[in-house]
């Protein structure tokens, strides 16, 4: 049996996709269950995750990807689109998430609730849109590892419009823009980098501990 090493190994960013193969419901499901579960700042997720299969979407996508075939060969396309307007409607909601969900009064969650619109509300928009967009990074990474271990094939791609893929979906009139887009599915046969050995810095490199 793999290991969680050997599939992070097994992995690549996948250059070319074979159009033929689909995820499976059952797989797709899994995927869409881990990037739930993905950890976030202070649990509160500020973005949605679009997943695209209709072709025409995808091709206009596609223009909007400098042509990349990954977005409409590959079995689906997520988009993950960060908040832009986190703030008390965001933290009421997910507070009363938390009630329901562990059984707790909402007026107990108070003084979390104060915290979390007192740190988001002194970030200047800018700040509060970096932030909101780092948080998709977290989900994205969860993604692939999970792609990973169910050896599905997984690119994460930054290379794209982010206004056009905005206007394309009507992200702006949904207050969210899309930060980060990542395409799965499975590995085309001619995909030569499938081959390459992977390359990364050594433990030496990488890591220092003080």
């Amino acid at each position: 049996m793999s290991t969680l090493l050997d599939n992070l190994k097994w992995r690549y960013a996948t250059k070319k996709f074979d159009a033929t193969k689909k995820i499976s419901a059952a797989d797709l499901n899994t995927l869409k269950e881990a990037v739930r579960l993905a950890a976030s700042s202070y649990g509160l997720q500020p973005y949605k995750v679009i997943i695209v299969e209709n072709p025409e979407i995808r091709e206009k996508l596609k223009a909007a990807a400098y042509g990349q075939t990954q977005i409409t060969d590959a079995s689906q396309l997520f988009i993950f689109a960060n908040d832009l307007n986190a703030g008390p409607e965001s933290v009421a909601a997910y507070i009363k998430n938390i009630s329901e969900t562990r059984g707790v009064p909402a007026e107990a969650l108070g003084g979390f609730a104060d915290m979390m619109n007192g740190v988001i509300s002194n970030l200047s928009q800018e700040a509060k849109n970096i932030w909101t967009a780092k948080q998709t990074y977290i989900a994205l990474g969860t993604l692939l590892a999970a792609a990973a271990e169910l050896k599905i094939d997984a690119t994460p791609m930054e290379g794209f419009n982010p206004a056009a893929f905005n206007e394309i979906l009507g992200f702006d009139k949904l207050g969210l823009n899309a930060s980060v887009i990542a395409t799965v599915g499975y590995r085309h046969d001619e995909d030569d980098t499938q081959h390459y050995k992977k390359v990364r810095k050594s433990h030496e490199e990488l890591f220092i501990t003080i």
